[in-house]
């Protein structure tokens, strides 16, 4: 079946076409929205929100304006950075410890070749509370400055000066 024929059986709303459909593309798909929220649960719900999505605009979708697996694309992008930016995703986000990020910090010139990368969370708890709190969503929960501003109903500046003094804290504590 080819793509013209695949769309006319999805425009008559055909089950099978939508099945075809779905085999065609599900999986270049689920690459882009896994890419994106790194979460392989949450990729296969926006997956399917996406072919719903698909489904239900498919009398929104003009050959003139661009081929169908951009469209599409474009659909499953969108979806999933909506998704990033949810409430609930963001809130779900928060939930993790920062112990599962601790990969990120494998660099180990970011921390001046002190101390491995393991050791860092034993560092961050010797901080403040407020500082262990700003550095867990900047740095493991990747925060932007504005969006700390926004969780801690702090104003922004306050967020940049704290998370500067926060950070020269724990250059001192590795300087050992």
């Amino acid at each position: 079946m080819t793509q013209e024929e695949l769309l006319e059986q999805i425009y008559k709303k055909d089950n099978k076409a939508f099945t075809l459909l779905y085999d065609m593309y599900a999986k270049s798909l689920f690459g882009i929205i896994y890419n994106l929220l790194k979460d392989k649960e949450e990729a296969e719900d926006v997956l399917q929100e996406v072919f719903v999505k698909i489904w239900k605009g498919i009398d929104s979708y003009d050959q003139n304006k661009g081929r169908f697996y951009t469209w599409i694309l474009n659909i499953a992008r969108n979806t999933a950075i909506d998704k990033l930016r949810s409430k609930d995703y963001n809130n779900s986000q928060k939930n993790l410890s920062s112990e599962n990020f601790v990969h990120i910090l494998d660099d180990s010139n970011k921390i001046n070749n002190k101390i491995d990368t393991i050791g860092i969370q034993e560092f961050i708890k010797r901080l403040k509370p407020k500082c262990i709190q700003l550095i867990d969503l900047l740095f493991f929960k990747d925060f932007t400055q504005k969006e700390v501003s926004e969780e801690l109903e702090i104003p922004l500046g306050t967020v940049k000066t704290q998370s500067r003094n926060c950070i020269n804290e724990l250059r001192n504590l590795l300087k050992i």
